[in-house]
């Protein structure tokens, strides 16, 4: 960290969800002068919120927005916010600093960073690392786009702790200095096209997790994946870039090969790590979210046998392909986290058959041709919420899918799924959407629909 970078510094912080707080809780807490702007109205606020930001010495502007940005000398991003508004345009073309709150973290931190990127697979695959780090006696912090929110981590960090990074896309639009020790991107599909319009832009974005990087760190790609494994070379990636496959051997990395995870080294040498079968979480994206977790904690410097171990013992996180309970020979199984159509897609194929799927959600402009196209010998009965609810619909009619029903809400959608089921079905919450429609995000989400299932 920077000695003083924030005192007395004039910061904007803009958003106040989640991560807005803690960015305002730890640049006060640094001596910044802090201003907070948000869309909402003061009298959408909680008053104890208003309240705190008072005792604070905060400046508000809150449904509206400053009039001069040249004031500030910086501002800070939630990640929600668009860089593109025209308020922060405004205080670019001032020379006013505009980063996210992944930057803030990395300036405020002492410690080291992993850090974890992809359209899908990140929580799972940061949840993995994290464990073996642990396991392997490391000061570990978990968190970045799971957990607490970065900032708070970055202040409980010490010099010898390891900050196990989820990343997202927006997160990594507005960096500047981060730079992990080992960076990944685990694959690239569409996604969040209503804010990066372009697969091309999307993967650019992504690549900044590597762009400071430098020569003796590594950055874990996915051979399977070409346009995330592309991105390196495309992108100008200076660290030593490590592959991993779950489909051929590589010279250099981490890949399956007779049933069991290994790894080659710069050496050369060929490193044993477990068995295949010994994991526990289900479906050939899990495995491929469990070689680049060896690869990244490998290159990490951790032990294969700590590594082996830990991976063993894994049983996944909440939220993603996580049996919730078992009634009658029904298996309801919570997939909140699958919040676009290539991680639903996953979630269906691990599952095999006889689903009974609830989808819909907030519309990210996806199309949803893809996903209707899982549905054979698999999907029986689809169940839809949400915005996208129609959208998905015609597709699912367009494809000759006629087995439908629309719900208004959650506990409507688990009732028709348990009338429809028998014994050997799954009902199967796999959103294919984000949450933001009906929900706060995909926890709240996935905890509801665990709920309604264990209430039956």
């Amino acid at each position: 960290m920077k000695d003083n970078e924030f005192n007395h510094k004039n910061v904007l912080v803009v958003g106040m969800g989640r991560s807005g707080r803690a960015a305002v809780d730890a640049l006060t807490e640094k001596g910044a002068r802090v201003s907070i702007q948000d869309s909402k109205q003061a009298s959408d606020f909680d008053p104890a919120f208003l309240d705190a930001m008072n005792e604070k010495g905060v400046t508000e502007f809150l449904g509206c927005v400053p009039e001069d940005m040249s004031a500030f000398d910086m501002l800070v991003l939630s990640p929600g916010v668009p860089p593109a508004l025209g308020f922060i345009a405004d205080a670019k073309a001032s020379g006013v600093e505009v980063i996210g709150e992944l930057e803030l973290a990395y300036r405020l931190c002492e410690g080291q960073f992993v850090a974890i990127t992809g359209t899908n697979g990140k929580t799972t695959t940061t949840t993995l690392v994290g464990e073996i780090y642990k396991a392997a006696g490391r000061d570990t912090i978990v968190g970045g786009n799971i957990g607490n929110a970065i900032a708070v981590d970055a202040m409980n960090a010490g010099k010898d702790s390891w900050m196990i990074t989820e990343v997202s896309s927006f997160q990594l639009e507005t960096i500047r200095d981060f730079k992990p020790v080992v960076s990944s991107i685990l694959n690239l599909t569409p996604d969040h096209m209503d804010r990066h319009g372009t697969m091309e832009e999307y993967g650019r974005v992504k690549a900044q997790i590597f762009a400071n990087q430098t020569e003796n760190q590594y950055c874990v790609l996915n051979v399977d994946d070409p346009a995330s494994f592309e991105l390196a070379e495309r992108e100008g990636c200076k660290a030593k870039v490590a592959g991993f496959s779950r489909k051929q051997e590589l010279e250099f990395g981490a890949f399956a090969k007779d049933g069991r995870i290994v790894i080659r080294n710069e050496a050369g040498e060929t490193i044993d790590i477990c068995g295949v079968d010994e994991l526990q979480i289900p479906g050939s994206h899990n495995l491929e979210n469990a070689l680049a977790a060896a690869a990244i904690c490998y290159f990490g410097g951790i032990e294969p046998a700590v590594i082996g171990e830990a991976m063993r013992a894994f049983k996944g996180v909440a939220h993603r392909i996580e049996l919730c309970c078992e009634k009658n020979g029904v298996r309801f199984v919570n997939d909140s986290k699958g919040t676009n159509t290539d991680a639903a897609i996953k979630a269906i194929e691990a599952m095999k058959e006889n689903i009974i799927l609830i989808a819909g959600g907030y519309d990210k402009n996806a199309s949803y041709e893809e996903f209707i196209d899982a549905f054979p010998g698999r999907v029986k009965e689809l169940i839809l919420l949400g915005k996208t609810a129609p959208k998905i619909k015609a597709a699912a009619e367009a494809a000759g899918f006629s087995n439908i029903t629309m719900a208004s809400d959650m506990e409507e959608c688990v009732a028709a799924a348990w009338e429809k089921a028998q014994p050997g079905d799954v009902v199967l919450l796999s959103p294919a959407c984000a949450s933001w429609d009906m929900y706060d995000n995909f926890e709240q989400r996935g905890d509801h629909f665990r709920e309604c299932a264990q209430k039956l």
